[in-house]
């Protein structure tokens, strides 16, 4: 078994060892496709006791998704991050991105507690 992940590169392709985002193979793992709902829940876990609340589910490129990560994130007035298809924002605002969320047209479903 190869490299991967790489602090540097991040996710590593396990067919080239090159980096998904500059793969050469083109067998990058892609991400499952959803069932089209998308899936907001809060997390504690690895984090210090410090709420953050995941948004899973959406079925968008990089790209896009960093984009509504962003609106999503100034909306709330808290910080937060993209990878892996999940959007993660500091804090529990869950309730808040649900509304926002179905307000653009997305189905919606709180997942877990």
């Amino acid at each position: 078994m190869g490299l991967v992940y790489s602090t540097e590169a991040g996710r590593m392709c396990p067919q080239c060892r090159q980096p998904t985002a500059t793969c050469v193979c083109g067998r990058a793992p892609a991400r499952p496709a959803g069932d089209g709902i998308v899936r907001v829940s809060r997390e504690t876990k690895g984090r210090g006791g410090k709420a953050v609340t995941l948004v899973r589910g959406l079925p968008l490129d990089d790209a896009a998704l960093a984009a509504l990560g962003k609106r999503l994130r100034s909306a709330c007035g808290a910080g937060g991050t993209q990878k892996d298809g999940v959007i993660e924002v500091q804090g529990d605002h869950v309730d808040r991105l649900m509304a926002l969320l179905q307000a653009e047209g997305w189905r919606v479903k709180r997942a877990g507690g």
